[in-house]
């Protein structure tokens, strides 16, 4: 008997639970004072036969009562979100539609769709359909600004014409628009810069490669396409090549992300661009690329230690994708300090690219490309919209001043062949 109480009382505070919640959702302000409206005109007037307060709780039950039929059919809908594209360039727009089906055979009354986009909130409002109808309400969401924007998930909402109650369905269907940086197609780095043409040896020994190494005598296996006749005919033993083997060259790309090391935040964007330009070369070349940015100062660290992300790139798209959250910010690490860091534990890297703002002076950038050994190529990127398209040194550092991203290829042309 006890145990059936028990679960009695449990469903029982669950049940009140389960309709408070629904109640502190679906009736807004005006709900309760209609509300409360009825339920004391009516009590007091009639037990007190006030008639005024009679007839102001029945107006407010008439109105209570009107509102309900507004508040069925949350349920009715299928929402279908279909972006066209879920990657555009700055600058573009993405198209799409909000699909809405009438999944019953009733009629739907008229309702609001509400769907995020963003932190904003795209109203949809959707007519009276009928049984199995639909209605496609075409989208258009500008991008803007770089970035990653949360399209969805729709929310269906049925709500009185006052507005005293309100019910919500929340859809699970939604995108990811990743709006990328713009973009210039570089020149070829397959040359000038990058002299190694058929990559860097390494000091792993292997039978067959292009780098090659020494010559020793002929064991069983090796293949006969190696043998060297030259040095058999003298010895008058077999004897083969041997080769050390070869990787692709790399380019590595250090962007600055320090508020104090940009103007203002359009320089940031420029930087921003020039880095993606400078990384899709490079995969369209056939080098490792690896894009590397600045992690977060602590807020309370003393003396933080270096830290840096590596963005994924594998492929251009997940690049673009990667730069497309990238921000500047008061707490990170500076060029210098990133630089150090990359210079220390890049591998197998010819050529370096290092992208700021205006707001380095030349020593930082020295020191800066000093982080990296001799054999690589450093190239310093410098984003200033405020001067006229330039290129010099700093030391052995070629240095290249774009005041727009169109300035990039002309510039890397120069420092290429100058």
């Amino acid at each position: 008997m006890a145990v059936r109480s028990a679960l009695a009382w449990r469903r029982i505070s669950r049940g009140t639970a389960r309709t408070a919640r629904t109640l502190r959702a679906s009736v807004r302000a005006q709900g309760w004072l209609a509300v409360g409206f009825a339920t004391v005109g009516l009590t007091v007037g009639i037990v007190f036969g006030w008639a005024e307060l009679v007839v102001a709780g029945i107006v407010a039950a008439t109105l209570i009562v009107a509102a309900m039929p507004f508040l069925y059919g949350v349920k009715a809908y299928r929402v279908a979100l279909d972006l066209e594209h879920s990657r555009i360039v700055v600058g573009e727009a993405a198209e799409g539609a909000l699909v809405v089906t009438n999944i019953g055979k009733r009629v739907a009354l008229p309702g609001v769709i509400d769907l995020p986009v963003g932190e904003g909130i795209l109203e949809v409002e959707v007519p009276l359909l009928r049984g199995e109808a639909s209605h496609a309400e075409a989208m258009r969401i500008p991008g803007e600004k770089r970035g990653i924007v949360s399209v969805g998930p729709a929310r269906t909402v049925r709500a009185d014409v006052l507005g005293m109650f309100r019910r919500e369905r929340t859809w699970q269907d939604a995108e990811t628009l990743f709006i990328h940086p713009r973009t210039l197609v570089l020149p070829s780095m397959s040359s000038g810069l990058i002299r190694d043409l058929e990559g860097q040896a390494s000091r792993v020994i292997v039978p067959d490669d292009l780098s090659f190494h020494a010559i020793r005598d002929y064991q069983v296996g090796d293949s006969r396409r190696h043998v060297h006749w030259k040095s058999t005919a003298k010895t008058g033993k077999l004897m083969v090549r041997q080769y050390e083997e070869t990787r692709r060259s790399g380019i590595s790309i250090v962007l600055a992300m320090g508020e104090g090391e940009y103007r203002d935040a359009d320089e940031f964007e420029l930087a921003v661009s020039a880095a993606g330009s400078l990384g899709l070369r490079g995969l369209h070349d056939g080098r490792d690329v690896q894009c590397v940015v600045p992690g977060e100062v602590p807020e309370f660290a003393v003396m933080p230690d270096a830290l840096a992300t590596t963005l994924a790139a594998r492929s251009p798209r997940m690049l673009l994708d990667q730069l497309s959250s990238v921000t500047f910010g008061p707490r990170v690490h500076g060029l210098v300090e990133t630089a150090q860091l990359v210079g220390s534990k890049q591998a197998h890297a010819s050529l370096a690219f290092l992208v700021c703002g205006s707001s380095l002076t030349s020593r930082e950038i020295q020191r800066a490309s000093l982080a990296f050994s001799p054999e690589v190529t450093v190239v310093a990127v410098v984003c200033d919209q405020h001067a006229e398209p330039a290129f010099w040194s700093i030391g052995n550092t070629p240095v290249l001043s774009i005041g727009i991203l169109d300035d990039l290829p002309h510039l890397l042309m120069r420092s290429t062949h100058g």
